[in-house]
């Protein structure tokens, strides 16, 4: 693999953590959403990361495994919303429940910092590939 490759693979990693940042703050932005544009409360969205193998088609032929990440689509969750009892919330049904967003405030901090972590290793791994870079120059220059 050549420099600009293990690049495009971390340019690609930093870029849908990037997507997975966005989409946890927006659940937690509307973690208590009971009206959208569709009807009902908020769902919970959650992105759909790809492994897309990197180079043309000289790279096929030699059996690289070189993939890098995209992120495909961006899903909604399919479980019902998290009914609460508030019979003076405006949208309060009949009998006085809720209904809210079913998002966990603990798994979205947890996707949070996952998201974090990831994109920092892939900061690292750039930092690494050009200090490499640099070091193959340093040596070339004696």
């Amino acid at each position: 693999m050549d420099l600009f490759t293990s690049l495009k693979v971390s340019a690609s990693g930093l870029t849908a953590q990037k997507k997975r940042m966005d989409v946890v703050s927006s659940n937690l932005a509307n973690v208590n959403t009971t009206r959208t544009p569709e009807g009902g409360p908020y769902k919970k969205k959650s992105p759909v990361f790809t492994a897309v193998p990197v180079g043309g088609f000289d790279d096929v032929l030699k059996s690289q495994t070189v993939s890098e990440v995209k992120v495909t689509e961006v899903v909604e969750d399919k479980r019902e919303p998290q009914m609460v009892f508030d019979p003076s919330h405006p949208d309060a049904n009949p009998d006085g429940y809720v209904a809210m967003p079913n998002i966990n405030l603990m798994e979205e901090m947890v996707d949070m910092l996952s998201a974090t972590r990831a994109y920092e290793a892939n900061v690292t791994a750039i930092h690494n590939s050009k200090s490499m870079a640099q070091r193959a120059l340093d040596i070339g220059g004696r």
